[in-house]
């Protein structure tokens, strides 16, 4: 496989285990949180990222488009995050052509999608949902393993 396209199914992976960390366990009350008042809730966002990957998914496959979707329950949203990830990855496991670069996909969606990881994780803690650290260095992250069973963290801490 092209190592281009391994480096971001590894990346789409690190994703679903990092946003899965990010969202396991969460209280119902965390995907409507507003610290501010602001309508990006986690819900919101987590809507936002489906999006982006079903986006990334599209240029793959050389029919470019962008959806605004309609945040769905909580549950409903956390599925639809992992069906979004594994779609994409599912191609860029194929022999299918990508119709734009590596480079693009990854500047685009991907980045994008592990900024907002990363507000959910810190939306968790304003909200008074802490979620543990680990050394994500050290986690078993797999190209391929996209969806909401991941190995368990090796070690957590505060």
């Amino acid at each position: 496989m092209d190592p281009k396209r391994e480096l971001l199914r590894h990346t789409v992976a690190t994703v679903a285990y990092r946003g899965g960390k990010a969202v396991r366990g969460a209280p119902a009350s965390f995907a409507t949180y507003s610290g501010d008042g602001s309508p990006r809730t986690p819900v919101k966002i987590l809507a936002h990222i489906g999006d982006l990957y079903d986006w990334a998914l599209s240029q793959a496959a050389g029919a470019e488009a962008w959806s605004d979707s309609e945040p769905l329950a909580w549950d409903r949203e956390v599925e639809r995050f992992f069906a979004a990830l594994h779609r994409f990855d599912d191609y860029l496991a194929s022999d299918a052509p990508l119709a734009v670069t590596p480079e693009r996909l990854f500047q685009g969606a991907v980045a994008d999608s592990i900024a907002h990881v990363g507000q959910l994780a810190m939306l968790r803690r304003l909200a008074g949902a802490k979620m543990k650290s680990e050394n994500y260095s050290r986690a078993d992250i797999v190209a391929g393993r996209v969806g909401a069973e991941q190995t368990p963290p090796k070690r957590e801490f505060d």
